[in-house]
């Protein structure tokens, strides 16, 4: 049986299930707008689909106060050729590429055992239209970390109202 967490529910190691996490403000009791800034580093490219992620970003919108600030990073290993070794095929786990969106990759973990990962790689023009259509303004983009400096593309974007 899982263990109960605040918006989520764990499954055991070995019980087959998935997580389902609400990713409602109402969820932890909070009364928007609350916060000034909100941080979600190496999250965003783990929310499968673009409907969820949407839904993910206008919740952060609606927790910021007018001129909030969204600061987040996402992973580019893409530009990485050990970790475009990484890349499974979507049968593994009895999907095909016609069934996810462009940009949805499945990689493996190998700490501690071996698992597979989703894994959406975001370029600065999806993640443009995201801000826009979820009532942002990005304010900066950068690219930092790994040996190239380049494994992790961060933006801060702002709440204008």
């Amino acid at each position: 049986s899982g263990q109960q967490t605040a918006g989520s529910r764990q499954p055991s190691a070995d019980s087959g299930q998935r997580a389902a996490f609400n990713l409602q403000p109402s969820t932890f009791n909070l009364q928007p707008p609350t916060f000034n800034q909100v941080f979600a580093f190496a999250v965003l490219h783990h929310i499968p689909g673009r409907a969820r992620r949407i839904r993910l970003l206008r919740a952060v919108r609606d927790l910021l106060r007018p001129g909030g600030r969204f600061i987040h990073s996402n992973w580019q290993f893409l530009r990485s050729e050990r970790l475009r070794g990484r890349i499974h095929p979507w049968e593994e786990v009895g999907l095909s590429d016609e069934v996810v969106d462009p940009g949805d990759y499945l990689l493996d973990w190998r700490r501690g055992g071996f698992g597979l990962r989703y894994v959406h790689h975001f370029n600065e023009a999806e993640l443009a239209s995201l801000a826009a259509e979820t009532g942002f303004r990005v304010l900066e983009t950068f690219y930092s970390d790994g040996e190239t400096g380049d494994l992790g593309l961060y933006q801060v974007w702002k709440k204008d109202r």
